[in-house]
Order: C-alpha cells, then structure tokens, then sequence
C-alpha cells in the first residue's frame, strides 16, 4: 500500500492498493519533491467519475507505468471534492491555458506547487490527437531535466497571469427590475423550446436558473418565465436523466434530448432538483413535480442515507453487467428481452411502449435507458405500478454501483434544505426526521469547539480539510430551512453562529467581495474566488441568500447589507451570463421582494388551526420568504415578539421593507399575502 491507505476519502482509498507511490496533498510531499530535485504529478478526479476510473485502470494499476512515475515524479492524489480549493485553483489553470477543463485532471508543478503543463485524460497509447500519457510523462521528464530553467519561467509566469486574474466588476449596488430583466431575456434566448433546457448537447439540470424563473414568475407574474421552468422539468422527469424506475436524476444528459444521462448520480443535484420540484409543485400544483420532488427524496435517504445519518456524496456511474464486466450505466438500463425475463409478454409489451425500450436500444449493445416518451396512450395506472415495481425489485438483484460514503458539509446542507421542505410540503414528517438527522450530524461531527466546519466525515470520523465558503453557507441555508419548517430556533443560533463566520473569514472587507476560503486556510498559489454558480450554487451566491434570509428573520442590518453588497456581481453577471449565476439572480428576487417575514402564533405547536397557518406560510411563493413558527411567549425566533393571538386565536403576521400587513387568523387571507 501506498500513502493513502489512511485517508478518508474513498476516492483516494480506492488508489491506496496502486503500485504509483502515491502522496496525499501536504507539505511533506512537496518537501519531498524538492529534496529529490523533481517535479510534482498532480492528479485530481473524484470517486464516480467514469474517466478517472478508466485512467486509473489503464496507467496507475500498470507497473512499468507506475515505476516511471515512481524514478522520475513525486505523485500527489486529490479528491476534488475533499479539497475544492485545490482542485479550483490548478481548473483555472488549466482552463486558461488549454480552453477546457474536467476530470481526471492532470497537472504537472514544481516543488512550490507552481504548474507549468496541464492536460486531463490521457489515454495508454496515442488515440484521437492525443499523445499516450507514457510521451506526457517523457516529455515533460526530458525537459524538466534539460530545459529547467524555462520550464521555472514558464511556472512563474502562470502563477502571475492567475494572480492577476482578480474579480473586478463596477456594480457596486444589487441588481434591480432592468437587470433581472436582462437576464430572463438573455435565458429566452438560449431556451431550447423543443426539448427545455438550455443550450446543446451535453445538457445538465439548470436547477438554479429554474429557481430563478419561478421566484421571477412569482414575484412578476411573468408567464414566459413560468412556461420555461415547467417545460424544462417536464422535459427531465419524463427523460432518462430521472431514474424511472428509482428516482433521483444522473449527472447530466449526453444528448440534447435528456434520454441517455451519465450515469453517476449526485447528491448537490438530487438535493437541489428535489427542492426544485418541490416549488414548482408548490407555484402550479403539478402532480408530475409532486411525483419528482418525492420520488427524488425517498431515492436520497434510501440509497445516500448513512449509517451515521448524513448523506452520502455520490452513486458511481459504472456498475458489473453480470458479465465480470465493469460497465457504465449496467445497473439502470434494459433490452426487451430482460422486461420480458421479468414480466412475460405481456407486460413486457406494455413496459416497452410505456418506458420506451426498442429493440434497437437507446443506449449501447441494444439496451435502453427508462424514460416515459410523449404518447397518445391511456394505460392503467394500476398495471404500470406494478410493472415498475416489479422491474424494481428485479433491478435491485443487480450488482449496485459503488457509493461515495464520503459526508460533505456543503451538499448535506442542501440536501437538509430539500427534504425539511418537501417533508413539511407533503406532510411526510419522515422526510423531515432525515433533514433534522443530517443537519444533528453536520453539528456533532462537522463542528469544532469554535464553531468551525470540517469539509467532510466518513464513517462516523471528520476529515483533516476544513470547510470552504460553500460549506458555510450550503449549511447555514439548509439550517434557516429547518427552523422555518420545525418551529425549533437552535437552527437558527446555528445558522448566525456560521454566517458570522463568513463575515468574519470569507469577506472582503475593503470590496465585500468573498473568497472561497477563510482568511486563515492553507495558502495555495492564489485565493480562489468564483462567483458564478455551475454544479451547485456558488459559495459567494449561497452566502448572499443565507446572509439576507438570516437578516429577514433578526433585523440585522450587517447581515443585510453584506448580502447586497456581494449581490454586485449578480448585477455585472446577471444580464451577461444568466446561466451561470442562476441562484445569483434567486437571491436577487428574494431581495426585490423583500424579502418577506412571515410570523405564525398559536396557543401551542400542536394546535390544528395554527399548523393550518403554519403550512399555509411554507406554501407561500413569495421569493424568499422567512417563517417563524411558535407561541407568543417564545423566545426562539425574534419574529415571534410582540406577536400576541388575535382573540386567543392563531395569527400570522406578515411584514417587508418595515411595512407590516394587518395580522390574519384566516389561512386564505394569508395565502394571497405570500402569493407574489
């Protein structure tokens, strides 16, 4: 075994048994590097990524491979996910110098840890354009050793180039009515009006960009904004990027079509599309989003849930055909003649016309991946339920995909955000019970005695890497969630005790722009900093949404004036590049709107007529709105003072930009004050 045999991450731990001398990221590994008077090989992938899985088969499991890398390289792993700082930094990198990105990445530094070559997968021997990684590694060998002192200058310049790419942008005020105007526009233009979505193949779930049209919709009206947002999420539960048969979404679709996903199924991305599904439920009623939003959910605590009570990372994309084969996608896909192993005729024939399975095959070798294609047909919902569990039932006998045990801070936090609404939405306290054990986790474990979050868990033991911008504030959003849909106010203290983390360590105090990591973390060759929101919400646009919803609910006017201040660059962003600054553009709407603090009282939280109010104040689509929920004399929300009953009757009260509704013990009453 190598130097990662004691790692948490499994990404790295599935390297550990390689014959490359693997070092984890450190000090000593670089100490190293300098003392033997090599270079440094960086590799950076994560646990359910099909290529790094393939490169590691190809080149890291083959000896005369390993033993080149061994004489002439000191070899650092990475789990990106573990360490999103480093993998930030040296993707700049690489993007800059090559025009692309993605994983495995490959980048070879001096023992400062300065880059001077960059590439991603490389295969065993010259295919498509590409040199084998054997002529990388030679290359780069020869002229570290004959050409040193360019390829040092070549390193100094790369490190200056990024040091000066700094975030500058005029918009010192948050964007208003003409900027988020201009972004809906520039999405209508990128809108694919045939098959949802935005832009060509490949085609990921905008799930915060949905975000944004419906707070857009709620707060305008706008039916185009609407229309978009629902079409698109038609478009994704009817394809084969939702789990038919399982619930929860892949990766992204390698079509235009949303039909044949990549198969690795995320948390962020069931955590965020679940809570997606769940508001468009909420703003439209559609039992499609209802069927999504819960069917998404039970997929996370049934097959992410630990043992610990967190969520785990990923499912891996690759699973055993049955054959001794590791294949991708094995475990989700199906040719005719497996319906008809299962179901017989009969049934097969409905499955097929119902699920869309061919004899040609969608995917590859003949199979086809589940997707419920638009059809002219009636067919008997009774029938097709137990068709789909049947399949169901036979697909879980398969060889399951491996599964990332690995607990980030960042995601539980959005997966405890989803499941505490969705529960509370569809009267699924189970649902609830989940969140509250994740967020129980994340507090116990992921927290040290000063209140600072550990990036990752596994198995019950927290990672050495400490916590990045979006950890802090993924987590005190999923906390703000909690407490509006539990009434408990501890979630609450937890969620300010973070944020003034972000105030404290993350913020700019000259700008008020925010960095990826705290003041007092690891110096890399420059600050990450990235603003713009791709996967999951960026760590700056989670900040700005938990900042103003944590002001809505305290009065606290830092609070709020550091989530306008950041909101700049959603103003210089927003109208340029709309798809990728979409929770940006939510959080903006909420601040248009208020946003809005809704204060609910009973005589006691287990009074029907004050739940009734409760839930109606969760319901509302009113962008960003805030709930307290409690009795008059509580002292667990600063909400719920000075809030008397109404004529000993529940009352909601329902105030924004200090202009306070008269209080309403009518549930109807208050469903039109939180409705846009």
């Amino acid at each position: 075994m190598n130097r990662l045999a004691h790692e948490t991450s499994p990404y790295l731990l599935q390297h550990a048994d390689n014959p490359v001398d693997w070092w984890p990221w450190s000090t000593e590994a670089f100490d190293e590097a300098r003392k033997r008077g090599v270079p440094v090989l960086l590799s950076v992938g994560y646990s359910s990524c099909h290529w790094c899985h393939v490169m590691a088969h190809e080149s890291f499991e083959d000896k005369a491979t390993a033993d080149y890398l061994n004489a002439h390289f000191v070899n650092v792993k990475v789990d990106r996910e573990e360490r999103p700082d480093v993998d930030a930094v040296y993707m700049e990198a690489v993007q800059a110098a090559t025009g692309q990105g993605g994983w495995p990445m490959t980048v070879f530094l001096t023992p400062d840890a300065e880059p001077f070559y960059f590439g991603t997968y490389f295969p065993p021997a010259p295919r498509h354009g590409m040199p084998s990684f054997r002529q990388v590694l030679e290359g780069v060998h020869q002229a570290w050793t004959e050409r040193h002192d360019e390829v040092a200058e070549v390193a100094g310049k790369i490190v200056r180039d990024l040091s000066a790419r700094e975030i500058s942008y005029d918009a010192v005020d948050a964007p208003g009515e003409q900027e988020l105007a201009q972004a809906l526009l520039g999405l209508t233009r990128e809108y694919d009006p045939q098959r949802g979505g935005f832009g060509g193949a490949p085609k990921f779930p905008p799930s915060m960009v949905i975000e944004f049209l419906l707070r857009h919709h709620a707060r305008t009206g706008s039916e185009g904004a609407l229309q978009m947002a629902q079409d698109t999420c038609e478009r994704m539960g009817r394809g084969g990027i939702y789990d038919q048969l399982g619930g929860g979404f892949a990766r992204y679709s390698v079509d235009r079509d949303w039909t044949v996903p990549h198969f690795e199924k995320m948390l962020y991305d069931n955590a965020l599309l679940c809570r997606v599904y769940a508001h468009l439920w909420r703003a439209t009623g559609s039992e499609l989003a209802r069927r999504v939003a819960l069917e998404t959910a039970d997929f996370m605590v049934r097959e992410l849930r630990t043992a610990e009570g967190g969520f785990a990372s990923a499912l891996d994309a690759d699973s055993d055909d049955g054959a001794g084969r590791h294949v991708e996608g094995a475990y989700y896909v199906w040719t005719p003649q497996q319906l008809r192993e299962v179901l017989g005729e009969d049934d097969a024939e409905l499955a097929a016309q119902y699920f869309g399975v061919t004899e040609e095959g969608t995917f590859e070798e003949g199979s086809s991946v589940l997707q419920l294609p638009q059809s002219e047909g009636v067919f008997d919902a009774g029938r097709i339920d137990g068709i789909r569990q049947r399949l169901f039932d036979a697909r879980a006998r398969r060889p399951a995909p491996g599964r990332d045990d690995k607990i980030v801070a960042a995601w539980n936090g959005l997966a405890i955000a989803a499941l505490a609404e969705t529960g509370a939405y569809f009267d699924r306290p189970d649902l609830v019970d989940a969140a509250l054990g994740a967020a129980d986790l994340l507090v116990r474990l992921h927290l040290d005695d000063h209140a600072r979050l550990a990036r990752t868990s596994k198995d019950g033991r927290a990672g050495a890497h400490t916590g990045v911008l979006e950890d802090y504030a993924d987590v005190a959003e999923g906390f703000l969630a909690l407490a509006s849909v539990t009434g408990e106010g501890v979630w609450l203290d937890f969620a300010g005790i973070l944020l003034d983390h972000v105030l404290a360590r993350f913020v700019d105090p000259e700008t008020g722009s925010l960095y990826d990591t705290a003041d007092d973390a690891e110096q890399l060759i420059r600050r990450p900093q990235d603003p713009t929101d791709n996967a999951t919400p960026s760590g700056w646009t989670a900040s700005t949404g938990a900042l103003l919803s944590y002001a809505a609910h305290t009065g606290s006017e830092a609070h709020r004036a550091a989530a306008e201040k950041a909101l700049g660059v959603v103003k210089a962003l927003g109208p340029r590049v709309p798809r990728f600054i979409g929770w940006g553009l939510a959080v903006a709407e909420a601040r248009l709107d208020g946003p809005r603090e809704v204060a609910v009282v009973g005589a006691s939280a287990d009074d029907a007529a004050a739940r009734t109010l409760h839930r109606t104040a969760l319901l509302g689509t009113a962008p960003g709105a805030v709930v307290a929920y409690g009795t008059p004399d509580s002292d667990e929300f600063p909400l719920l003072a000075d809030r008397p009953l109404r004529d000993g009757t529940p009352t909601a009260y329902v105030c924004r930009n200090f202009t306070c509704d008269a209080p309403t013990t009518d549930p109807d009453r208050l469903r039109a004050a939180l409705h846009g």
